[in-house]
């Protein structure tokens, strides 16, 4: 019989010493807090679902204890992205005012490289202003986007992929506690769908999970990857000129199958290196432009509708 809720925050660590790997970034944030009037603002950067914003919550934990929820402020910067924010969240929870006996507050900043540069610099006032009775914790995938004045401000850590023996070994005690029966083929696959991101990989264990056992054939049903293949054909379709066709077969993988634009992209990516093509490297920058266009936040199906007509144009 399966949990209830989400085993992502069910089995999400509650102390540094439990996060996987980051064993070298772990052993200096433990060094770090155990004198907390001495700890810097912090950085995390890296890829999802390594840990950063997991690792914040745990420093949160062990310095404020029972006092975390209270004098913790956790925001998500690619949501509210401008200088309000900064001025009217950031700001007003950073004052002083009703302070008990904890060193200091802590604001972390979830996906902080997506801020704007005006709200970056309101930023930097805050925190030079509050350093007494505030720390900040920056989390972000690029840290290159953060300005200057904040990044020297900081502590910064780098976080890395995880490895797939820990990444294996994680879903194995996770299984073991649910009582799902897995196997070492269904969790590669669970490995190399998530590619080192733990929180999909937990997420893609668990929808698995309601199918059934932890079988690569499961894995795979359940991540629509058995769909992948289709990404072939509509790559083939409008390189051919057939756009009507190729936007249908693409509604129907994202839409009927519910695959992600973004896994659609990569397997596009992937599918461009199984053809012979006389311009390849052509194909490769037409996909690459409409992805940076779906992540700054034009509609994903507009964009992938128009990546697929100019890739009708190539073969012109």
């Amino acid at each position: 019989m399966l949990s209830t809720g989400m085993w992502v925050e069910k089995y999400r660590p509650s102390k540094l010493s439990e996060i996987v790997n980051q064993k070298e970034i772990i052993g200096s944030l433990e060094a770090l807090i155990k004198d907390p009037t001495d700890m810097p603002h912090l950085m995390f950067s890296g890829s999802a679902g390594v840990g950063k914003t997991t690792t914040a919550l745990c420093i949160s934990r062990q310095i404020l204890g029972e006092y975390a929820k209270d004098y913790t402020l956790e925001l998500n910067a690619s949501d509210e992205r401008g200088i309000g924010m900064v001025r009217e969240k950031v700001k007003k929870f950073s004052r002083f005012a009703g302070m008990v006996d904890v060193p200091f507050k802590i604001i972390i900043l979830d996906e902080a490289d997506e801020m704007t540069s005006d709200a970056q610099t309101a930023l930097r006032r805050i925190i030079e202003d509050t350093a007494k009775y505030c720390r900040f914790i920056l989390i972000a995938n690029n840290i290159s986007k953060i300005i200057d004045p904040i990044q020297s401000r900081c502590a910064t850590f780098k976080f890395t992929s995880i490895p797939e023996e820990d990444v294996i070994n994680h879903l194995e005690n996770i299984a073991k506690k649910e009582k799902v029966k897995s196997d070492k083929k269904g969790l590669k696959a669970i490995y190399d769908y998530s590619e080192g991101d733990l929180r999909h990989a937990i997420n893609l264990m668990q929808a698995t999970a309601s199918i059934g056992e932890i079988s690569e054939e499961n894995v795979k049903s359940s991540a629509g990857l058995t769909k992948t293949s289709d990404v072939d054909i509509v790559l083939k379709m409008a390189l051919s000129g057939k756009i009507v066709d190729a936007r249908e077969k693409m509604i129907e993988l994202t839409k009927v199958y519910g695959m992600s634009e973004s896994d659609f992209l990569k397997y596009l990516n992937s599918a461009v290196f199984k053809i012979k093509h006389d311009n390849i490297s052509d194909i490769l920058e037409v996909i690459a432009k409409y992805d940076y266009r779906i992540l700054v936040g034009a509609n994903p199906e507009i964009q992938l509708t128009a990546m697929l007509a100019e890739l009708g144009k190539l073969e012109k």
